[in-house]
């Protein structure tokens, strides 16, 4: 049964390279609320259910369905790599999440949306809806989601480079247009 098998550098590397992707992707923070495609993001400060709950939250803030959570998992990051950075923040956020309990990532929406409105008044709250709201909206995802194109000073305007594509509005009738008769 001694069979000595012979890799060269390019079939190992071949058998090896999904391995290792696996690993690494499966032992991430976040990897284990990951839907859909395989992300991961690295977090400094936030374990894995502090995430997770801190996900649900932005995402119950700013809910799209069609959403990637990776985009939501932005945010969450964003939060991480500035609390790591100041104490007080730091302290703000992981209170915050324990406040949210351990429960709040899987409960339902309604339950969610509950349990923030509990807490809207609080600085937790009111500095977590802030942050969401800037890193969700400035995110090349969300940018691609909603059809924005990007500023458009650099391509030399919104004029010539149809500024009315508004795909998802439906056709004004002419009556409706507000034009001048000719």
């Amino acid at each position: 049964m001694d069979q000595l098998v012979t890799l060269g550098r390019r079939d190992l590397l071949k058998s090896t390279t999904g391995l290792l992707t696996g690993l690494i992707v499966a032992g991430s923070p976040l990897a284990a609320i990951a839907e859909g495609p395989a992300w991961a993001i690295d977090l400094t400060l936030f374990n894995n259910a502090q995430a997770a709950t801190l996900l649900a939250a932005a995402r119950t803030i700013c809910p799209h369905d069609k959403l990637e959570d990776l985009a939501y998992a932005l945010v969450v990051q964003s939060i991480d790599a500035e609390a790591h950075k100041d104490e007080k923040t730091r302290a703000l956020f992981t209170d915050g999440a324990a406040q949210l309990g351990p429960g709040f990532a899987t409960a339902s929406e309604s339950d969610r949306v509950a349990a923030l409105k509990e807490i809207e008044s609080t600085p937790f709250f009111q500095l977590f809806r802030v942050k969401t709201l800037q890193t969700l909206y400035a995110s090349p995802m969300a940018y691609a989601h909603f059809g924005y194109e990007g500023e458009a000073f650099s391509k030399g305007g919104y004029l010539h480079r149809g500024f009315n594509d508004l795909r998802w509005l439906p056709e004004v009738p002419a009556e409706d247009s507000g034009s001048v008769p000719g």
